[in-house]
């Protein structure tokens, strides 16, 4: 059509059936202005529009407001989403404002998230751009919204005139919101609340008591509910698990190993145990092994509700004192868990260790195990150091080293994260909190654990199978520029020309005597690092320097390795159908595991990270109730990052991070070099860069936030127990302000502000 006939067409006012289309189909947002504009109305046809519109909005034709109508009964075309629940992975969302008198309930619109995006959780706000996908409607995220007002997770508290008020949990939020209806909720306890009605003064009410905020158990439930986690089975899921943890073994069928000493080598603290391994000499100089693992694909199956649910979960979340599990307890803690002297059905992974530490050879069956020994990590440690350790852990540890030579030649990233670990006594109460110590033994599961994912990852490419690969891609350009510049800041260089390898970075730290100045490097090089995710096509794992990798040895943990496991099976033929009644009879792939494999695993990706903001959160909350009792003590602390407001440490062999306001650090005028994270004082070139160690006092400590504030000890600045650099070479510069006396002033800026591993549970 030229313009000539599409003008003529749209002389005069538009029918309103012409404007509802218009309206459904238009890209964007369409108010009066848009649609105006597109039907070329001019002068006195624009004011007749204003009735028009106006009489299709009484009639229920479009709803809205003149600057973004939509289909009545439908859902603007760009608006603002609450999440309402975590479908198989999927965050499902309704509008947040809706009026039932419009079209009954709120429709439930499909949220697409983006790859590599942090998870969105039950009860995240977002502003989405949507559309009508055949008979539902799709939510394309633009971005995530600050909270409404009002956590809907806090303590109760009272004022003296009587008003209740809900106290955030939440360090990010600050401000308490009114409670218009506190229910049972007495003063002090932690409680759910929801909005009580629509309005900025409306408030909340209260719709559950959940107990004492700071008793034990507290801090994980704060979690729990905070990141919309799943942590109660349905009733169906139980009865089918109970059935499930029934199915006969069949001895015919299935490699017997239970004559190996296999052994379990685990924390002292495991609710379950995954997997167990055995070597001996091939007597060629390399060694014949074995990686048993819980066979979860046997009892576990596609499309039972076990399974569905499993996927929902996509992982177990492990706090110091419960554990949230992805299977219900019967299977992961009881029939599935490799447990001493009981027989137990497991996936095998024979591997051949030649006599320069290469994997050469593998295969795969199901199997009978019985574990000969569950051994805590310190126990086998000290059997090896004492000379006291029997024949299979000599061989075991003699393995390893065959195994770390060939990982050296790979020479894979090697950050020394410390990990922190929380210790509960037998009422729940904080024992201690320390760093983990990072032992041998730790190393020799750990690569015997990489032996078997890297071996099934190449098994299933050989069978032209489905692999759920672990992805850990590259650092990308943008942030090598800045770990350059920053390298640049601190006399230190990087040559982007060269491929960067993970070898690069370790040589660069091998290089560093000073463990202040590398714990810098090491902070620099990590926040460089991509985030490693699930996906089904290869793109590598930087961190391990390995081509091909997939998780395959944590599958009552983990539901990528749960897929792992059933493209095994399909792909080895390792078939057992389950005896006719309600369990499904296959255990391989389902139809729809293959045919929807990126879409679940960018959900359990999600659920991934979702799983350690909350573990992270709550061992935050731990330290900062182990510290409460220490606020005005002076620790040794490290610089995490720096901020214009300031800057966050962290105390050394503890954790726990918190903030130095640079209100708090006089009345100097510091700037903030954001290439070199770093504050520097105009007058005394006092410096504060991610890195240093410093001496700082404890100021606050808030458990059910699980904030830390830390204030420099008497004399300010003058207090640095390491300072780095000099004073820059130009003089100090002023901040353009006078007194009353027509003198600039000299003042601060800025305001006070409030990879894990591989094989075993563990990310990188």
């Amino acid at each position: 059509m030229n313009q000539k006939q599409n003008k003529s067409k749209f002389q005069g006012l538009p029918s309103k059936d012409q404007i509802v289309a218009f309206v459904t189909s238009a890209e964007g947002q369409v108010g009066k202005r848009e649609i105006g504009k597109h039907f070329r109305l001019k002068g006195q046809e624009k004011i007749a529009l204003k009735a028009l519109l106006k009489d299709m909005a009484e009639e229920g034709l479009i709803d809205g407001r003149k600057s973004a109508y939509h289909r009545m009964g439908g859902v603007p075309k760009v608006t603002v989403l609450k999440i309402v629940e975590i479908d198989e992975g999927e965050p499902i969302a309704v509008p947040e404002s809706w009026n039932p008198d419009d079209g009954g309930a709120p429709p439930r619109l499909r949220v697409i998230e983006k790859k590599k995006q942090a998870a969105l959780r039950k009860g995240d706000r977002i502003l989405a751009r949507t559309e009508e996908a055949g008979r539902g409607w799709i939510a394309h995220p633009m971005k995530k919204l600050p909270d409404a007002e009002g956590a809907m997770l806090g303590v109760l508290e009272i004022d003296a005139g009587g008003q209740a008020w809900l106290a955030p949990v939440d360090k990010k939020i600050r401000n308490s919101v009114k409670v218009s209806d506190r229910g049972e909720a007495d003063k002090g306890q932690l409680v759910l609340a929801e909005p009580a009605g629509r309005g900025r003064n409306a408030g909340v009410k209260v719709v559950e008591v959940l107990g004492d905020p700071l008793a034990p158990r507290s801090y994980s439930l704060i979690a729990i509910h905070k990141y919309g986690i799943p942590h109660t089975f349905p009733n169906e899921v139980l009865d089918e698990a109970k059935l499930a943890a029934k199915l006969p073994l069949s001895e015919d069928r299935r490699e017997d190993l239970r004559g190996l000493p296999i052994v379990a080598i685990d924390p002292a603290d495991a609710r379950d145990h995954d997997d167990a391994i055995w070597a001996e000499p091939d007597g060629k100089g390399g060694f014949k092994a074995v990686v048993a693992i819980a066979d979860v694909s046997f009892y576990v199956r596609p499309g039972s509700k076990l399974d569905r649910e499993a996927r929902k979960r996509g992982n177990s979340v492990y706090f110091p004192d419960r554990v949230v599990p992805m299977l219900p307890e019967v299977l992961s803690a009881d029939v599935c868990s490799l447990k001493s002297g009981e027989d137990r059905a497991a996936m095998a992974c024979h591997l051949h260790i030649d006599a320069e530490g290469r994997v050469t050879d593998w295969r795969f069956t199901r199997a009978l195990v019985r574990i000969h020994e569950v051994i805590a990590y310190e126990d086998a440690q000290a059997r090896i150091d004492a000379g006291e350790a029997g024949e299979n852990l000599i061989n075991l540890w003699a393995a390893w080293k065959l195994l770390g030579d060939a990982r050296n030649a790979r020479d894979p990233l090697d950050l020394d994260l410390p990990e922190r670990r929380v210790v509960l006594d037998e009422k729940g109460r904080i024992a201690e909190i320390a760093v983990r110590e990072r032992l041998d033994a730790h190393r020799v599961v750990e690569d015997f654990m990489i032996a078997a994912n890297v071996a099934a990852a190449k098994a299933l490419e050989s069978k032209a199978q489905p692999v759920v690969y672990r992805i850990h891609e590259p650092p990308t350009r943008e942030k090598l520029i800045a770990l350059r510049e920053y390298f640049d800041s601190i006399g230190k260089k990087l040559a982007l020309g060269q491929v960067i390898t993970p070898g690069l970075f370790n040589r660069m730290m091998k290089d560093i005597a000073d463990p202040g100045e590398k714990a810098l490097v090491m902070e620099a090089v990590l926040r460089s690092q991509t985030q490693a995710y699930y996906g089904p096509k290869n793109a590598g794992h930087f961190g391990l320097s390995l081509g091909s990798y997939a998780h395959f040895t944590s599958p009552i943990r983990r539901y990528s390795d749960l897929l792992v496991h059933r493209a095994l099976v399909d792909g080895f033929g390792l078939e057992q159908p389950a005896p006719k009644g309600p369990i499904p009879d296959h255990s391989g792939l389902s139809d729809r595991d293959r045919e929807a494999m990126e879409k679940i695993t960018e959900a359990i990706s999600q659920t991934e990270r979702r799983a350690m903001e909350a573990e992270r959160d709550t061992i935050d909350r731990y330290v900062a109730a182990w510290l409460s009792a220490r606020v005005g003590e002076v620790f040794r602390t490290r610089i995490t990052g720096v901020q214009k407001f300031g800057f966050f440490a962290t105390i050394v062999d503890l954790g726990g991070d918190g903030l130095v306001p640079i209100s708090t650090l006089g009345r100097e005028y510091f700037r903030h070099d954001e290439g070199a994270h770093t504050l520097i004082g105009e007058d005394t070139g006092t410096r504060f860069a991610v890195g240093d160690f410093l001496e700082l006092r404890l100021a606050e400590a808030n458990p059910l936030t699980g904030a830390l504030k830390f204030e420099l000890p008497e004399g300010g600045g003058s207090q640095r127990v390491e300072p780095r650099g000099k004073r820059p070479d130009k003089k100090p510069r002023r901040d353009g302000r006078k007194d009353a006396k027509g003198k600039h002033q000299v003042g601060q800026r800025g305001r006070p502000g409030n990879i894990r591993h591989q094989g075993r549970g563990k990310k990188k």
